[in-house]
């Protein structure tokens, strides 16, 4: 490691050395209104097309003329803003060897009648937006959003599906890396289920979805990464704004929240605060066959029926200062953190036959849980501009603590086939504490070279400790007696060093590159210690594992502009896909009295090979073919103990997976009035591997669709109809049968722009109903599922302001461990 940290500081001393380049390129062009008049003043922005970071600024002469010289090869754009104007932009150019003087075409400016005091200008962007490197969902661009979570939001947006228990897949892939704002969630599983289904759309401004992210971001990820970019206003002065909403299923729903920024000479502060209310209800059936593995003779029948329902409450607030102590030097500091209360009970019939369906037993279960799941976390940040040709350099510490509290009463009664009882019924108390405390470091360096160029390159370090202490407790004559066999107390401990460098460059006018290699190195430790029944005695044991390896992640990514209608594009990388934290600890979570999930500490990290080829069609018709090939996958697996009817599910590194496929993205005007995305991919998806000591194969191809219309109209009205539907397909070793929904809404701009009303109903036809089944070895189940998915919502925005717009404010960044953690309330 000291040779690795050595070699990146040699490489990050070697980059700051200015490079000769050549910087003879020369552009100029004028500025007017929309009534043709001359706008002296006027601030001009010279951007990289790349990134949109800002190159030069200049400021128009009395004549509304600009020019910019010694400017460098490359690709760029203007944009030009003005007091009583919308803000608006030219075509890409480019400087090079053949061309270094542009002159851009003269561009109007559309004045606003009235000050940004007594109106706010509303600009609308497309739902989606296709980039080289990305796909994005502009949030409030759908009506049907209003009232819905982040999860729901999620569940529309293309590519994107969300399965019976939150867990997040991309183009058919599982092991998707959530970020917030540039940053990792830190969570995964049904706790960053939970943590979606309380942060609100009205929170939200894009989603980000990239398949195949560069060496830049961390690599874990076996499908990618989602990047939830939540609201930041960009204006000097002061201005934020206010969202109410209501929604009713069968059950209702609050969320509200605040956004407000002010900024001023070289202070900007910012801050979001939102409060949610969910109460939500679930049908879960499973029909079991015990079979005898070794005979395959049924044994016998199981019929399980449960009624789930949950309140979740959630406070989540951000805080943030930025400091611009220079001109080239930008302090910032984001604390943020939430508040999850909630409880979950469930009540569960089993119906036990034997194997010619003649009933014999009922066991009715009760289970109750009260669940506290806190949060707080630090970011400092640094971002330093060394000149004006882009050498840029960020720095970010973070820290990131949680803490959760889950106390669970099981309780099971036992009756004949005729109903009388039969025994005593048994109590579980169950106290599941868990403690996660994450550190974080990182810094990168970017330099454009000469010819269009760019250099990057980054370090980043964290560690990991999460504490799980669980405790069960067995009620006998009323009192609490340990269950030593259940409880057990596990610490795991990770550190995870990374380096990585990035080159890109265009080779011609038709040609460019982007060439990454990213090198992790982790070392995870973990310990469980408790008791064991052996020999007629409780045993103490004391487990722990170490692991340590280090892992090269190459990115490469070639673009081919044929012409101007036709766009070709190349991408490979490796990924990592870890196990989340808790999968790894090994205590029981009870569902009911025959059924549980259990950690699996023997689990091991994925390895995926991602190969994307596409073609963009007139820069709106984008078609994707993928292959991927991933070892030692990780999936959820049934297992059963036949002489007690018992079923657990836990994580396995269960087998290989191959999935090939193709996507195709649209997005275009039917009418000017009528705006239209739609996405298609269809794939097929084979595992292969020895589950529970059987050889099993599974393959099969699956079909998701995306359909969103807007529809914009006279006097501020707009309205959506939008739906998905997937066809059957495979999850690991579970077929899933198909399932989709549609929405409706109608939104109406008031208040002079300054408010809006949002009325939508989410599926409508109340079509997002769940079957699977599950079937090798000598396992054999099937499953329905219904939630309270169809709810109209209604929604209030008021938005504010006075001042004008500003310069954008940066995002801090971290690592992945978030993404892997687990806790709060499920679903």
């Amino acid at each position: 490691m000291k040779k690795l940290t050595g070699l990146l500081i040699a490489i990050l001393g070697f980059t700051t050395i200015s490079f000769a380049q050549q910087k003879n390129g020369k552009v100029t062009g004028q500025v007017i209104d929309g009534s043709s008049k001359i706008i002296e003043a006027a601030t001009i922005s010279l951007l990289r097309a790349g990134d949109s970071s800002v190159a030069k600024i200049s400021v128009a002469d009395k004549q509304g003329k600009f020019v910019f010289e010694a400017i460098a090869d490359g690709r760029y754009m203007v944009s030009i803003s003005a007091v009583g104007h919308v803000k608006a932009y030219s075509e890409v150019f480019e400087i090079n060897e053949a061309q270094k003087g542009i002159s851009i075409k003269t561009i109007e400016l559309i004045p606003v009648s009235k000050s940004l005091n007594a109106v706010t200008v509303v600009s609308r962007k497309p739902l989606i937006e296709q980039k080289i490197d990305r796909t994005i969902v502009n949030v409030e661009a759908a009506v049907t959003n209003v009232g819905a979570s982040a999860l729901d939001v999620l569940e529309k947006s293309p590519g994107i599906s969300i399965d019976k228990d939150g867990n997040i897949s991309l183009k058919g892939k599982q092991g998707v890396q959530v970020y917030i704002d540039g940053r990792p969630s830190y969570l995964s599983g049904t706790d960053l289920a939970t943590y979606l289904r309380n942060l609100t759309s009205a929170q939200l401004e894009q989603i980000e979805i990239m398949t195949n992210p560069p060496a830049k971001y961390d690599a874990a990820g076996n499908s990618g990464i989602i990047n939830i970019k939540t609201k930041k206003n960009k204006q000097l002065g002061y201005n934020g704004s206010i969202n109410l909403g209501y929604g009713q299923g069968r059950l209702p729903k609050f969320n509200e929240s605040v956004n407000f920024n002010y900024r001023k000479n070289k202070i900007n502060l910012f801050a979001n605060i939102g409060y949610s209310n969910r109460k939500n209800w679930q049908d879960l059936d499973i029909q079991r066959k015990f079979i005898d593995k070794s005979t395959k003779v049924l044994i016998s029948n199981f019929d399980q029926n449960s009624r789930i329902k949950e309140n979740g409450e959630s406070i989540n607030a951000k805080v943030g200062l930025d400091y611009y102590a220079t001109q080239k030097t930008t302090l910032g500091i984001v604390l943020n953190g939430f508040n999850n209360p909630g409880k979950f009970s469930n009540r569960s019939d089993v119906y036990i036959s034997n194997p010619s369906n003649v009933l014999t037993n009922i066991t009715k279960a009760a289970t109750n849980n009260d669940r506290k799941w806190k949060n707080f976390g630090a970011n400092l940040n640094l971002r330093h501009v060394f000149d004006s040709t882009g050498k840029e350099l960020t720095a970010d510490l973070d820290y990131l603590g949680y803490k959760s509290t889950n106390a669970q009463d099981l309780v099971n009664a036992y009756y004949n086939a005729v109903g009388q009882p039969t025994d005593i019924p048994d109590t579980l108390l169950g106290s599941l504490p868990q403690d996660i405390n994450i550190y974080s470091a990182k810094m990168d360096y970017s330099q454009p070279l000469k010819k269009g160029a760019k250099f990057e390159a980054g370090v980043k370090t964290s560690f990991v400790k999460t504490d799980n202490d669980a405790r069960y407790d067995s009620l006998l004559n009323n009192q609490k007696v340990l269950d030593r066999g259940r409880s057990n107390h596990f610490v795991y401990n990770e550190n995870v060093n990374a380096a990585y460098v990035n080159y890109s460059r265009p080779f011609g006018k038709k040609i460019s590159a982007q060439f990454g290699l990213r090198v992790e190195n982790t070392n995870i430790k973990g310990r469980s210690t408790g008791l064991v029944y052996r020999n007629n005695n409780w045993v103490a044991f004391d487990s722990t594992f170490n692991r340590h390896y280090t892992q090269l992640f190459p990115t490469v990514f070639f673009q081919y502009n044929a012409d101007k209608k036709n766009t070709f594009g190349l991408n490979y990388g490796r990924r990592i896909e870890r196990p989340d934290y808790e999968d790894l600890n090994p205590f029981i979570l009870f569902l009911d009295r025959y059924t549980f999930q259990q950690g699996n500490p023997g689990l091991l990290p994925q390895f995926s090979h991602n190969i994307e080829l596409s073609h963009t069609y007139k820069g709106f018709l984008t078609t994707t073919l993928n292959y991927t090939n991933t070892t030692d996958i990780i999936n959820d697996v049934l297992e059963q103990n036949t002489s007690a009817s018992e079923t657990f599910v836990k994580k396995a590194n269960i087998a290989k997976q191959r999935q090939y496929g193709i996507a195709v993205a649209a997005g275009f005007s039917v009418k000017k009035w009528w705006s239209m995305n739609v996405y298609g991919n269809v794939y097929n998806n084979q595992y292969s591997g020895i589950i529970n000591g059987d050889f099993v194969k599974t393959n099969a191809t699956t079909g998701q669709f995306n359909v969103g219309n807007q529809f914009k109209f006279n006097k501020g009205w707009a309205s959506e109809v939008s739906g998905f539907y997937r066809t059957s397909g495979i999850e690991g070793v579970f077929a899933i049968r198909g399932f989709g929904m549609m929405n409706l809404g109608v939104s109406k701009q008031m208040m002079k722009g300054k408010g809006s009303v949002r009325l939508n109903v989410r599926d409508v036809l109340w079509s997002q109903k769940i079957k699977g089944n599950i079937r090798y070895s000598n396992i054999d189940a099937a499953f329905q599922q219904q939630r309270d998915s169809r709810v109209f919502n209604i929604g209030f925005t008021y938005r504010f302001n006075k001042g004008k717009v500003g310069q954008k404010r940066k995002v801090g960044g971290a690592g992945d461990e978030q993404s892997r953690v687990k806790a709060g309330n499920e679903n």
